[in-house]
C-alpha cells in the first residue's frame, strides 16, 4: 500500500476511525479538503493521517471537535497553542471536579435513600404510588450529574 496517498478506506484503517467520521470532519474544516483522483476519489496524505490522530487524542482528553478545531487553527497560524491546550485541560478538570461532587452527592443521597428504605420496608406505603421508594424522588443537585452521564461523557473518551 503506498502510504503517501490513501483513499478514504485505507486511511479510515490507518486511523481507526469511519470514513463517515472522516467525511465529516472534512466537511467541517478539521480535515483539509482531500485532492481527488480524475475518477473522484479522496486521496490522503500521511500528513491528514497525523492530524486524525492528533483529533482523536484530542478527544481522549475530553477536548470537543470545536477546541481540537481552534488549537489546530492556532498551529495553522504558526502559533504555539500548547498554553491555550493548558488553559482548556484547568478548565475540563473543574468540569470534572464539579462532576465528581455532584456524583459524590448523589451517591451519598442515594445510599441514605437505600438504607432508610431498606429499614423502613415494612412501612413504605405503595397504595398511591408504584413505588414509594422511587417516587422519593432524586435530588435537584444531583441533575447535572446525571445529565452529564446520561451524554455519555464517561465512555466518550473511548469512542471515536
Amino acid at each position: 500500500m503506498d502510504t503517501k496517498n490513501m483513499k478514504i478506506g485505507q486511511l479510515a484503517n490507518r486511523a481507526g476511525l469511519t470514513t463517515k467520521t472522516i467525511r465529516y470532519y472534512e466537511e467541517i474544516g478539521l480535515l483539509p479538503e482531500a485532492r481527488r483522483t480524475e475518477t473522484g476519489y479522496r486521496m490522503y496524505t500521511e500528513s491528514d493521517l497525523g492530524r486524525l490522530n492528533f483529533i482523536k487524542k484530542a478527544r481522549e482528553l475530553g477536548l470537543s471537535l470545536a477546541e481540537a478545531g481552534w488549537v489546530l487553527d492556532l498551529r495553522a497560524q504558526s502559533q504555539h497553542p500548547c498554553r491555550h491546550v493548558l488553559a482548556l485541560l484547568e478548565r475540563k478538570l473543574s468540569e470534572i471536579d464539579s462532576v465528581i461532587a455532584d456524583l459524590t452527592s448523589f451517591r451519598a443521597e442515594v445510599d441514605e435513600l437505600r438504607q432508610t428504605s431498606a429499614a423502613n420496608l415494612e412501612s413504605v406505603s405503595d397504595e398511591d404510588a408504584i413505588c414509594g421508594i422511587i417516587e422519593t424522588g432524586i435530588h435537584r443537585q444531583a441533575e447535572a450529574a446525571l445529565v452529564w452521564l446520561d451524554a455519555g461523557n464517561l465512555t466518550r473518551s473511548r469512542s471515536g
